[in-house]
């Protein structure tokens, strides 16, 4: 993983962008926080489970779906099955160790 603090990648509202090898973050304290960086590590793991590219044209996907469901900007992101997985266990540092494969379907189609 490489860590770049940079303000201009960042849309307004985010914290950080993770394109696989990198993590960019908004704030230079962003580079010490272990939950935002266990965030995007979860990140990092899948991407690479869907081969990066795959990655995005879901996420991109599933997005355009829930913003059509919910009509609003933030629960859709908020509801995206990547970034359900990642927020739900950004607090736990030994997530990734027990992780299943492509653990992220799970979070497509369970309620909160």
């Amino acid at each position: 993983m490489f860590l770049i603090v940079t303000k201009y990648l960042i849309p307004n509202g985010y914290r950080g962008l993770t394109v696989f090898p990198f993590v960019f973050a908004k704030q230079e304290a962003d580079k010490e926080n272990a939950v935002f960086l266990n965030h995007e590590k979860i990140h990092l793991r899948q991407q690479l489970e869907l081969l990066v590219i795959p990655f995005f044209i879901l996420y991109l996907l599933e997005y355009c779906f829930r913003l059509l469901y919910y009509r609003n900007s933030n629960l859709a992101y908020r509801n995206i099955s990547f970034e359900r997985e990642a927020y739900a266990n950004e607090s736990d540092f030994n997530y990734l160790k027990t992780r299943s494969f492509f653990r992220f379907y799970y979070y497509i189609f369970s309620k909160k």
